[in-house]
């Protein structure tokens, strides 16, 4: 049985002050209970905030990105083993934001995915398609094509220290829905592909999960469907009641 994830992920937003309150909100009602995993990743200048508040409690930590190289001469970047440090267990990676805006290629996902592994790190590694590519029936080929090059060099010891989270693009700050259905398709072609490569043990029990505009009134029927196994949730994390309500949909 694999266990559900709610990843929630503030992007730029949440100040230091309003970090540690809606940690404090949240711990009020949620319950003690290992039927799921929640994850909060903060901006990195909140990961001590939050790891201070959530230290004794069940939620998980999680840094947004790290830097291409584990240490260094890379003004601006924070490293795997910084993260670590912070307290974090898992790390985002190619989320659709650092591949448009940021132009991170498979091949630098891969990259960051290998160092965030040598450090001890989770990785929730992101792939999705745009508006143009579903329109156009591309949506296999781009998954795949993604999976093919951030997973380049990844052996299937190293898949329990990953999650993939399939966050179409066009979903995403737009107020548009994969549809249950359509969410499904996916998530069932990326366990048929990790079955392909890396056997059917490894896809049994590798954790696929949705993100694109997820909100409480969403929620539930995507984490009815047989292939999802979670959710990274974006806007609606930011407020503790909905994030609460996206996780106890979820129990």
């Amino acid at each position: 049985m694999r266990r559900p994830i709610i990843a929630g992920n503030w992007k730029m937003n949440m100040l230091i002050s309003n970090a540690a309150e809606w940690v404090d909100e949240l711990l009020v009602h949620l319950p003690v209970s290992d039927e799921v995993d929640v994850i909060v990743a903060p901006p990195f200048t909140a990961l001590a905030a939050v790891q201070d508040r959530i230290e004794k409690s069940k939620i998980l930590l999680a840094g947004q990105n790290i830097g291409p190289e584990p240490e260094g001469a890379r003004t601006g970047e924070v490293s795997a083993a910084m993260l670590k440090d912070a307290g974090c267990d898992y790390v985002i990676l190619g989320h659709s934001e650092r591949r448009q805006f940021f132009a991170e290629s498979d091949e630098l996902i891969n990259r960051k995915l290998n160092i965030a592994c040598d450090h001890g790190l989770i990785s929730i590694i992101c792939v999705g398609e745009s508006l143009e590519e579903r329109n156009a029936g591309q949506t296999h080929d781009v998954v795949e094509r993604q999976l093919v090059g951030g997973l380049a060099s990844v052996v299937g010891g190293q898949l329990d220290r990953l999650v993939i989270a399939y966050e179409p693009v066009w979903a995403i700050g737009t107020g548009l829905n994969a549809s249950p259905e359509q969410a499904q398709d996916v998530h069932r072609f990326i366990r048929n592909w990790i079955n392909k490569i890396f056997g059917s043990e490894q896809s049994a029990v590798i954790r696929v999960i949705y993100g694109g505009s997820v909100k409480p009134e969403t929620s539930a029927p995507l984490m009815a469907q047989q292939d999802i196994d979670g959710l990274l949730v974006g806007g609606a994390s930011l407020k503790s009641d909905s994030f609460y309500d996206i996780i106890n949909s979820s129990l």
